[in-house]
């Protein structure tokens, strides 16, 4: 178990990210890439990236960033929060003792090949081909579902602000997945044994599609700027592609065709308005230009009809599609 210790000046700098960390998403995304957990969230993104990108490029990856056990902190830099180039420049200037010491670190829990061992030299030439893999692997696995991955990290930042309004910062501490808050000290399950003292240093909490339910992560030396990884919420339709034919975070008005014939306009509307992350009532009566009575009219229709869920968060409600609302909503059971 690990056991994050808080002072009073810590829980006064306790903060949400306020959007996703791009080498982060990196990181964890190549270990889902690498198991088969959570298949039916991420079934449709494996494919398609598998599909996309040479194997030569997650070959390597897979390698410096195994799915479990340790990988480098020096892949996931505090910064990352600000772009994936800036972060990656960050990676790439790490002090060589530093990539050195960590990637010797993963010898204690496997065989290191050839190329890792030349990483772990802090080779030029092995340097340059993991910044390059890394560029390539995030262009085609997570550059194509960023909007769409920001917009359910950033449902997640208002589901934390919710917890705040309604039960303080307890409430969000001890919403964390995997998270156990017994004051003044956070405990995450299915861990190693270790106790980090923030010493005033406070923590950021980073929020992560990718991060594996139930599992929340955090660097392994954490210094001036402690953080802690945990995972999302899933829409059950997984992310949206830059290239999908239907839908993305915000809709662009009703789908056309057999949809709006069998649902109406507004009402189907309301559905492409769920389809991506979700959204509370308010959230979908703003998407679909629409009171807030009409948005929980709406909503309730089409609860009924099985093509979206509602659950409680707190004093709100969120609305998610479910399976056979994506399958109306793509017109497979209308054409």
């Amino acid at each position: 178990m690990l056991r994050i210790h808080f002072t009073y000046d810590d829980l006064a700098r306790v903060r949400i990210a306020d959007g996703p960390d791009a080498l982060w998403e990196v990181q964890l995304s190549l270990h889902a890439l690498q198991t088969r957990g959570r298949a039916v969230e991420l079934s449709r993104w494996r494919r398609q990236t598998l599909r996309t990108l040479p194997r030569d490029v997650v070959r390597p990856l897979a390698e410096i960033a195994p799915p479990r056990g340790i990988s480098p902190d020096f892949m996931t830099p505090s910064g990352g929060a600000r772009g994936f180039g800036d972060g990656m420049e960050i990676a790439l200037r790490t002090p060589k003792v530093a990539i050195s010491g960590q990637v010797a670190a993963m010898a204690g829990q496997r065989r290191l090949t050839p190329w890792v061992e030349a990483v772990r030299r802090a080779e030029a030439s092995a340097l340059r081909t993991l910044g390059r893999a890394v560029a390539i692997y995030h262009q085609g696995a997570i550059a194509p579902v960023w909007p769409s991955l920001s917009a359910v990290v950033q449902a997640d930042r208002q589901l934390r602000a919710q917890q705040m309004a309604d039960g303080g910062l307890e409430a969000v501490l001890a919403g964390i997945p995997g998270c156990r808050w017994r004051a003044p000290v956070l405990e995450i399950e299915n861990y190693t044994d270790a106790e980090v003292h923030l010493e005033g240093r406070g923590l950021l909490l980073q929020p992560s599609y990718f991060c594996e339910p139930e599992t929340p992560m955090k660097l392994c030396d954490p210094g001036p700027e402690p953080m802690l990884t945990y995972p999302t919420a899933k829409p059950a339709t997984g992310l949206t592609s830059a290239t999908d034919p239907v839908g993305s975070a915000e809709t662009d008005g009703a789908p056309e065709g057999p949809v709006t014939a069998l649902l109406g306009r507004t009402r189907a509307t309301a559905l492409a308005a769920v389809r991506c992350s979700g959204c509370s009532t308010s959230e979908l009566a703003r998407r679909c230009e629409i009171s807030v009575g009409s948005a929980s009219q709406q909503a309730s229709v089409l609860r009924e009809g099985g093509l979206i869920t509602t659950r409680r968060e707190g004093t709100a409600v969120r609305h998610e599609i479910t399976s056979l609302g994506v399958q109306v909503l793509s017109g497979a059971l209308v054409s």
